[in-house]
């Protein structure tokens, strides 16, 4: 407590005898709570300081602040190439913050734009990996393959990358075209297959149907009064009545044993 005290004093001290304002000013730091100060003195890190008040040795040391909130990189439009060669143009967001503020200032000279730059050149290098396919079906899986990428090259900057997504993906046109046709395709596909599905299912209930009537005579009466109770209710002039085939097979029966018999008698 009473080093620091001195220390306060001492700042203090030179201060006043050098007389200026600003020289006061640049001896004490203000840090906020989501800031930190790197502290040089005479050329060489002695320790990273904050939040709160801190003290500096006018003409001795040099601060510099480092935010520690996550910032958010926006990487522009740029054409790619897929594994399954289409032109594509992407964009993409990376959310990302420091974790070591001293390897941030020390290990690189803008950890900003060198994010920036690892991020847009690790995107292009991921979609041409990627089929154009597996870049609409499976954002996530390549999202966090490309956050994984960016996060361990920024490693030694002192960088914590937690999210890379893509945002938009811009198809051209004539690819555009060529999948709604297959789209349409697979509509159409679809359809047929339930539509025979459909086919199928009624023939094997008519089969029944059929079996069932074929086994139970009465079963085809039956039917018979419900077709013409449905045709008087329509107000029809015309009326169709159906006959039995086991009408129509005893009359063919009946023929048949007279022709036979007037045969014999010649």
């Amino acid at each position: 407590m009473f080093e620091g005290i001195g220390t306060i004093a001492a700042c203090l001290a030179i201060a006043g005898l050098l007389g200026g304002g600003s020289i006061i000013t640049s001896a004490i730091r203000i840090v906020q709570e989501y800031e930190r100060l790197v502290v040089f003195r005479l050329g060489r890190v002695i320790g990273v300081k904050g939040p709160g008040v801190v003290l500096l040795i006018p003409f001795v040391d040099r601060a510099q602040k480092v935010d520690l909130r996550v910032v958010t990189l926006d990487v522009p439009t740029q054409e790619a190439i897929t594994y399954d060669n289409v032109t594509v143009k992407v964009n993409a967001v990376v959310y990302f913050r420091v974790l070591e503020p001293r390897d941030a200032v020390v290990e690189v000279e803008d950890y900003r734009r060198a994010t920036w730059q690892v991020a847009q050149t690790s995107l292009r290098s991921v979609i041409g990996e990627a089929e154009l396919d597996e870049l609409l079906a499976e954002r996530d899986r390549i999202n966090d393959k490309l956050a994984q990428i960016v996060d361990e090259a920024t490693e030694p900057w002192g960088i914590k990358v937690s999210i890379v997504e893509i945002k938009d993906v811009e198809l051209p046109l004539t690819m555009q075209r060529a999948m709604a046709r297959q789209a349409e395709a697979e509509r159409e596909k679809r359809a047929k297959i339930i539509h025979a599905e459909g086919e199928f299912q009624a023939s094997k209930q008519l089969a029944e149907a059929a079996g069932t009537i074929a086994s139970e005579p009465i079963a085809m009466q039956l039917r018979y009064l419900q077709v013409l109770n449905e045709v008087a209710a329509e107000n029809n002039e015309t009326f169709i009545f159906p006959v039995p085939m086991e009408v129509i097979n005893s009359f063919t029966k009946m023929a048949r044993a007279i022709a036979q018999e007037n045969e014999n008698n010649k």
